[in-house]
């Protein structure tokens, strides 16, 4: 049986057939239509592929000793998630081979959705690299040159089954990608203008169509094997804050001190901890003197290309590469949520992309929340203001950071001279900056590169 803590896991000699070959018999079962082969080497080929990262064969969390959930138990599982949350969930799978992109949508009931989408890989990777490059430059916060590489990658990606899933009454997508595509701010792809319009009551269709995030709650997970799907809610949840705003070697935070005052006494609740009080042992100190389901660090955090070695989150005092993290033993009492709101993922890196994905996992926390490129102090102090807002109204995790993206693409959070002016669930709030940050007149933060790099990691729920 299944210990009911996140268990710990034991650096073992992994055994594997070629990845070619499973690869190559993935296609093979696409193409025969064999969706339940499809879908076990899947999970199979994604589970490698962090276990070998990490060098540790990870065990499956919550799910009472099931390993290879087939597609009736990933349909139970949702189904499940569904009632407990009142989210309905579908897990995508998106399988890259040459020539064209496999994806195979579970939903709780019906049948499993799949298309196959022809495209080369040259052009995919094109369209992928100039999206990045595009919606992750501050240069560029008042144009929209990233939409067409958004609408496109959303095309093939999702444009065909779309209206499936809003027939289905899908609200949350939880993504498990291939390799090269778990780097995507899948937040930011746009719809374009010619589509119905969203399940999702909250936000109408606007007349040149929808960011995803506006039509969904979205997750990206390593595989569902390898997610811990116990629900917990995370109302009134205490919060154990800790960051720097100086650094001996990297650029500074002038932000932190006020995020983490918002986090803890503004929009939540909690114990914050500065700079020199901000280390490896004062964060085990506190963890033992009371229980915390929420970790939130406002740092810098670098995955890198090469082994797990070369990431690391940094502290006052030290770095503690990802490797390190299970050290921090966050899974005894369990995490729910692990915050990292300065983060930057490589561009491009298999690597990176692994460490960024497997974030949760090594950690031993359910979820965590991260992003992909650096966001300015004031983009990230913003988000991070909406988001814990919401964390202690919305049902699941996903939907709280929706909430907050949401919030910067409709206007309702900028800045103002000195002074960051947020609409909440609890009236209206203004947050003074740092004298740095502060702007003549008003700013808006609706480019989604202020937002769409946050992503919830491991279990939306």
């Amino acid at each position: 049986m299944q210990n009911p803590e996140f268990p710990e896991t034991v650096a073992q000699v992994l055994y594997f057939p070629g990845v070619d070959i499973i690869r190559q018999q993935i296609a093979n079962a696409f193409d025969q239509g064999d969706y339940a082969t499809a879908v076990k080497l899947l999970e199979q080929l994604y589970t490698f592929e962090f276990s070998e990262y990490f060098g540790e064969l990870f065990n499956t969390p919550g799910q009472e000793g099931l390993q290879n959930l087939d597609i009736a138990q990933i349909q139970a599982l949702l189904a499940r998630m569904a009632a407990e949350t009142g989210q309905t969930p579908a897990l995508t799978y998106v399988f890259w081979r040459p020539g064209q992109l496999d994806i195979f949508i579970v939903t709780p009931t019906g049948e499993p959705i799949y298309q196959a989408v022809r495209v080369s890989q040259e052009e995919l990777q094109r369209v992928i690299s100039a999206f990045n490059r595009e919606v992750r430059d501050p240069a560029k916060t008042n144009t929209d040159s990233y939409l067409p590489f958004a609408q496109q990658l959303y095309q093939w990606m999702l444009g065909s089954v779309d209206p499936e899933l809003q027939a289905r009454g899908i609200t949350t997508l939880v993504f498990a990608m291939d390799q090269g595509l778990r780097g995507l701010p899948i937040a930011a792809l746009h719809t374009g203008s010619n589509l119905v319009s969203s399940t999702v009551t909250d936000v109408p269709m606007g007349p040149n169509g929808q960011f995803l995030v506006e039509r969904y709650n979205l997750g990206l997970i390593p595989s569902i094997n390898l997610v811990d799907t116990r629900y917990q809610p995370l109302q009134n949840a205490q919060i154990l804050a800790m960051g720097a705003s100086e650094f001996q070697k990297q650029s500074p935070l002038p932000a932190v001190p006020i995020e983490l005052r918002t986090v803890t006494q503004l929009v939540g609740r909690g114990t914050e901890f500065l700079n020199e009080q901000f280390t490896v042992l004062n964060l085990e100190t506190q963890r033992r003197r009371s229980q915390f389901p929420i970790l939130h660090l406002a740092t810098h955090a670098e995955f890198n290309p090469g082994k797990p070695d070369n990431s690391y989150i940094q502290f006052w005092d030290s770095q503690l590469s990802i490797a390190q993290l299970r050290q921090l033993r966050l899974f005894r009492p369990p995490t729910e949520l692990m915050t990292l709101s300065a983060c930057r993922t490589a561009v491009g890196s298999r690597e990176a992309e692994l460490g960024f994905a497997g974030l949760a996992l090594q950690a031993g926390v359910k979820t965590s929340v991260a992003s992909l490129w650096y966001v300015s102090d004031e983009g990230t102090l913003a988000l991070m203001t909406e988001f814990y807002k919401h964390l202690g109204s919305a049902p699941i995790k996903a939907e709280a950071l929706r909430q907050a993206q949401i919030a910067m693409i409709k206007g309702a959070v900028v800045i103002e001279g000195n002074s960051l002016r947020s609409t909440g669930v609890r009236g209206e709030l203004a947050i003074p900056l740092p004298e740095g940050l502060a702007t003549n007149g008003t700013r808006q933060l609706s480019h989604p590169y202020f937002w769409a790099a946050f992503t919830t990691i491991g279990s939306p729920w």
